[in-house]
């Protein structure tokens, strides 16, 4: 099969991944095999490229936001057929017997693995994954257009959870690109007033076009004190904008798995029980839940499609905010 392998990070302007031949593999028990038709690309797999998040394993096939045909099933796999689609996501494995795992947390699991960064991904034409970490996917979208929403999508919403952000309020959203598009048109659903910091005013005047409240720089403050914020710029001063803007009370939750520094702020930001959230992962309740709701929505994905060997371009529109929407690899 081909694959676009990362093999040592390096930046993205030097073209990180190696397009190659590698062994097609095959179903271990309890796995599927995927066909895989599309696979969307995130600044996860950026950070990893270039090794801000580092490796847990080299050489490693990134992609986590995989789509496609199961073409063989292992021994004492359930609940799936060849031919059926299916998606696979970031969380790849959890134990299921520890403490978190059994209060409903398997996004802590300290020994959960990760789809593109403990096992191979979906930069490629076939992949492997476990049967029960795999996703029915819903029918009213297409395999480029349903692909964004197994990180972006999924990641989104569990931050909304995280936020506490409640039907008709206030909600702020740090930085505008694939996610956040997804975040918004869920918030709004729900009837809340969206608040949007880019520092891109070609991003502000598209997040007015899409129904935001209000749309500024990341030094500007919202007209009104927001109940909640999610903020998915990987800078910790924009964590820190978002903390000066939230209500008494309200929440910043950190749609991040790599964050740099975040800067010394006043204990008067954080007072009046205002609080800071990460977000960690996801569980499989939460993609059911939002995959779901997607459909009914409906949620609607902006697309940049590449081919699968144009994986390093990709990354590098990416990094320079060239993408509109969500870059998505056409693997077939």
């Amino acid at each position: 099969m081909r694959a676009a392998v990362l093999r040592r990070p390096a930046p993205v302007t030097d073209a990180p991944l190696e397009i190659a031949e590698l062994p097609d593999p095959a179903p271990g028990p309890g796995e599927i095999l995927l066909q895989v038709f599309a696979c969307g690309v995130c600044r996860t797999d950026l950070q990893l490229a270039e090794g801000d998040l580092k490796a847990r394993t080299l050489p490693i096939v990134p992609g986590h936001q995989a789509v496609g045909t199961i073409v063989a099933i292992g021994e004492g796999v359930t609940g799936w057929s060849a031919g059926d689609r299916a998606g696979v996501a970031w969380l790849a494995s959890a134990c299921g017997t520890c403490r978190q795992c059994m209060a409903g947390r398997e996004n802590l699991c300290e020994a959960a693995s990760f789809t593109g960064w403990d096992r191979n991904g979906g930069y490629a034409e076939l992949l492997t994954a476990r049967a029960d970490f795999a996703f029915a996917l819903p029918k009213a979208f297409d395999d480029l257009a349903v692909a964004p929403l197994l990180c972006g999508g999924v990641i989104g919403y569990r931050s909304l959870k995280v936020s506490g952000i409640q039907p008709g309020g206030r909600l702020g959203l740090y930085g505008f690109g694939a996610s956040a598009l997804l975040t918004m048109q869920v918030a709004r659903h729900r009837g809340c007033d969206v608040f949007v910091a880019t520092r891109s005013a070609r991003e502000q005047e598209r997040a007015r076009q899409l129904g935001a409240a209000w749309a500024g720089g990341y030094d500007e403050a919202p007209p009104a004190p927001l109940d909640a914020a999610i903020t998915f710029a990987p800078a910790g001063d924009v964590v820190v904008r978002a903390l000066k803007a939230v209500d008494r009370g309200g929440t910043v939750a950190i749609n991040a798995i790599h964050l740099d520094r975040v800067p010394e702020f006043s204990y008067d930001l954080l007072w009046l029980e205002r609080s800071i959230r990460s977000v960690a992962n996801f569980t499989r309740a939460d993609a059911r839940e939002f995959l779901e709701l997607a459909a009914v929505i409906p949620i609607r994905t902006v697309v940049d499609e590449f081919r699968l060997d144009q994986a390093n371009l990709a990354l590098q529109r990416l990094a320079a905010g060239e993408v509109s929407g969500a870059a998505v690899l056409r693997c077939r």
